[in-house]
């Protein structure tokens, strides 16, 4: 991924040198091990760690192994043995190298996962404060893009809380399922190493031992990873877009903080543009390109093929990279928002009160109308406020309601009255506010 969709913290997960010392790692455990079962001798074991626990590898000398021998893990094996000397014939004994490369790419996605859940966790707390801040900020709710009754900004950014709460116990799902070990040997038999040293390696590094690894880890557990990084990744599109239409210059409810000296426009100085959000809108897809290759790396001849590794190499890192900037990224957004309550009360009032048909419609029904005629009514005089110049009057609605005679003759101007209260449209707002945050 390039660096500036990245933050260094995830990007240090996926480097060379962060691999071969995880590399180091797996091979140093699995000595220990060995040694503990008197496989091999305790001091070469001692000796491996104390002469390359602090090495930087040179990763331009393995790569340039690696060119010769057309084998990375022999290439690092090489380069190891430099340091090593004569006790390297003790390293890598009954592995093989998927062991280490499955195993090292379970430490990877595992620590990756932990960034993910920080990232998650604050824009949680960004929307919790912010959904506090407007639990009564009354506005439009629209369905299919058209105003439809009123909410509030505190539990549109409340329901968007709930979903990223979801996103979260996916990702500890995902986790716990990535987080396995495999050091089982050529095809998974432990035929030439002791399943101890599995338990052992696996405790090491905070994973569990695969059940049955045959010669990989089975992919299905990455898939499952990767489709809940997807998931992840369109809840984040899901509330990008959202602002994306608050900002609208028509509607303007929020926008994105803009900057001293920010520019929006080359060609337009007025211009305030969505450009945070609609870079998550295309990062979001991107990481949601990454489940389908996932996906299809489940199916692999018998014991192992390799079929999968190309493919893991750029989604592992683009996909848990680009996810981790774009949390982050839109926490910030939301911690910064600029909100504007007034002109959701003016666009609450753009269509003369349109938005308590519904009130009205149903109080006709408990007068003794049958809804299709309660509906029709209030229809009628709808449209005829519909089709008035904008902006309506703010009592367009209530006023044609109280005098058409067929209206009047069911309900009076005071119950009328009442109808058009939009504190009744808030009477549940705690209710869903204790559902979500448990207060």
């Amino acid at each position: 991924m390039i660096p500036r969709y990245s933050r260094p913290e995830m990007v240090f997960i996926w480097s060379q040198a962060a691999k071969f010392k995880i590399w180091f790692e797996i091979e140093a455990h699995a000595t220990d091990a060995l040694a503990n079962l008197g496989v091999v001798p305790k001091s070469a074991a001692a000796n491996i760690w104390a002469k390359a626990k602090d090495v930087e590898f040179d990763v331009g000398k393995i790569d340039a192994i690696e060119a010769e021998v057309k084998h990375d893990v022999i290439a690092f094996l090489t380069h190891l043995g430099e340091f090593i000397g004569e006790d390297s014939r003790f390293v890598h004994q009954g592995l093989t190298s998927s062991d280490v490369l499955d195993t090292c790419l379970a430490v990877q996605l595992n620590r990756a996962s932990d960034l993910l859940l920080a990232g998650v966790d604050r824009l949680l707390a960004a929307l919790k404060k912010r959904a506090f801040e407007h639990k009564y900020s009354v506005r439009i709710g629209r369905s299919h893009g058209i105003h439809a009754e009123p909410t509030t900004f505190g539990l549109t950014l409340a329901r968007f809380y709930a979903e990223f709460s979801r996103a979260k116990e996916r990702l500890i799902v995902a986790q716990k399922e990535i987080a396995t070990c495999a050091i089982s040997g050529a095809v998974g038999t432990f035929a030439q190493i002791n399943p101890a040293v599995e338990e052992y390696v696996a405790e090491k590094l905070g994973l569990v031992p695969e059940p049955i690894s045959t010669q990989v880890i089975p992919r299905d557990r990455h898939a499952a990873y990767f489709c809940a990084l997807a998931v992840v990744a369109s809840s984040i599109e899901n509330l990008a877009i959202e602002i994306r239409h608050c900002q609208r210059t028509e509607v303007l409810e929020a926008e994105e903080y803009f900057s001293k000296g920010q520019k929006g426009s080359s060609a337009m100085p007025h211009k305030r543009n969505p450009v945070l959000t609609e870079n998550l809108t295309g990062l979001a897809r991107l990481v949601r390109s990454y489940a389908a290759p996932a996906l299809e790396n489940v199916a692999l001849w018998h014991e192992r093929d390799i079929s999968h590794s190309s493919v893991e190499r750029g989604i592992a890192p683009d996909a848990t990279i680009t996810l981790d900037f774009a949390l982050n990224r839109l926490a910030g957004v939301i911690e910064n928002l600029i909100i504007y309550p007034e002109r959701m009360k003016a666009n609450l009032e753009l269509l003369g009160g349109l938005h308590n048909s519904q009130n009205v419609l149903l109080a006709l029904t408990q007068k003794g109308l049958m809804r299709e005629d309660a509906y029709g009514l209030v229809q009628k005089n709808a449209m005829e406020v519909w089709h008035l110049p904008a902006p309506r009057p703010h009592d367009a609605l209530i006023s044609r309601l109280k005098s058409d005679p067929e209206v009047s003759a069911k309900l009076s101007a005071s119950e009328l009255d009442q109808l058009f209260d939009d504190s009744r449209h808030l009477a549940h707002v705690d209710t869903s506010f204790k559902r979500v945050f448990g207060e």
